[in-house]
């Protein structure tokens, strides 16, 4: 046994997080793609099964009330709050992440205007998701403003009196880059604008401090540290002090102020249900909550502690194993910039996932020449990263 994995031994023996792992439906697969779809929590099945056959197959339209389905977005968000750093009642649960970013970026427009009326730029991460940036778009030709692409560290620089809103990405996703959400949430505030923060690689894999910083609406998604499931509903979050000024330019049913009355005229709900639009997607929001008892008992701080030691641990071993100059690391190694990832430059990427996957070890591919791995704390070991990186040297040997 090498050095490396003797460390890894150790490593696991004292890792307080280490009986987390049973809690979840895994086999002998190194599984690092969980920036990109979580592994399924053991509990959902049988919550799942319980939705369908008893809730939906026998109480049927009663759920609704008996079963909490109404109340769902709302419960769930709560139930998220503390991951992210938020009080109860500022978090709905539902939509798309796409989607959510659209209610957002308009709505954080039509904030700045309530004291800014000239105000018609939008700033955007130049290096965003591709989503996000259609959205902001999207989003800027319905308000009148002109879209402005810059990279997160030039952001300060550009902003000014005709700035309404900001959207920002916490974690870059292709590099695992962690941007400094609280001198950037400072800086659009100095300049009189608001600030929209892309979550999705951030929620459940590290602290965000949303209330503490002063973040005025933030989007995430859940499937992937959050472990929702395939296509399990996004969150969107609107800070108290914001909620009865917030106008989303989805208003639906379910935002309504009384929503079973049936009135042509809208009213917008009071709170966080503001941020609804349409009637839930019950089956996968119930497997969210579900999913989320993984989280019962632990904490965000206790969760980064593990991903920095995993993330440290897996360059480690990558310098002693992989040959000299055969990858570059993209990802900042101070912690304080660094997300739950870890991406490695390589000229034959693709080809390069394609044979650690057929060997076992689980990453993602980025076009064109990044080996992205996520390290999700609550169910991957150290002898996990260990393996990957031996398995990686031997793949490029």
């Amino acid at each position: 046994m090498s050095e490396l994995a003797m460390k890894a031994e150790k490593l696991d023996a004292s890792d307080e997080l280490a009986a987390r792992r049973a809690g979840f439906v895994l086999d002998d697969v190194v599984y690092l793609d969980g920036n990109s779809l979580g592994a399924l929590p053991a509990v959902v099945p049988g919550r799942v099964e319980d939705v369908v056959r008893r809730q939906w197959g026998e109480l049927r339209i009663r759920s609704w009330t008996e079963g909490g389905w109404w109340t769902a977005p709302e419960r769930i968000g709560d139930r998220i709050a503390p991951l992210v750093g938020a009080a109860a009642g500022q978090i709905v649960v539902g939509d798309s992440t796409s989607v959510n970013v659209f209610k957002a970026l308009v709505g954080a427009v039509r904030l700045a205007r309530l004291t800014g009326p000239e105000r018609d730029e939008i700033v955007v991460d130049a290096t965003t998701f591709p989503t996000d940036g259609y959205i902001a778009g999207s989003a800027a030709r319905m308000t009148g403003c002109t879209l402005r692409p810059v990279t997160p560290s030039e952001v300060p620089d550009v902003l000014g009196d005709r700035t309404a809103a900001v959207l920002l990405n916490h974690v870059d996703y292709r590099s695992g880059r962690l941007h400094d959400l609280p001198s950037l949430t400072a800086a659009v505030h100095a300049a009189g604008a608001v600030v929209v923060w892309d979550l999705c690689h951030s929620a459940g894999a590290l602290p965000v401090g949303l209330d503490e910083h002063g973040v005025d609406l933030a989007v995430g998604c859940t499937y992937k540290y959050l472990n929702g499931g395939p296509g399990s509903p996004a969150f969107l979050y609107v800070r108290a002090d914001l909620q009865d000024r917030f106008d989303s330019p989805l208003p639906g049913w379910n935002s309504h102020a009384e929503p079973f009355g049936m009135r042509s005229a809208y009213e917008p709900a009071a709170g966080a249900v503001r941020g609804r639009v349409g009637t839930p997607d019950i089956l996968s929001m119930l497997a969210l909550e579900a999913a989320l008892e993984v989280w019962d008992g632990v904490t965000v701080e206790a969760v980064r502690a593990k991903s920095l030691a995993l993330t440290d641990f897996f360059l480690e071993c990558v310098g002693e194993y992989v040959p000299e100059g055969r990858v570059e690391c993209v990802t900042p190694r101070a912690h304080g910039e660094r997300g739950s990832q870890i991406a490695l430059r390589c000229p034959d990427a693709g080809d390069v996932m394609k044979r650690l996957i057929e060997r076992g070890v689980v990453g993602d591919f980025r076009h064109p020449d990044v080996l992205r791995f996520g390290f999700t704390p609550l169910y991957v070991g150290f002898a996990d990263v260990e393996r990957a990186a031996r398995v990686l040297a031997e793949v490029l040997a």
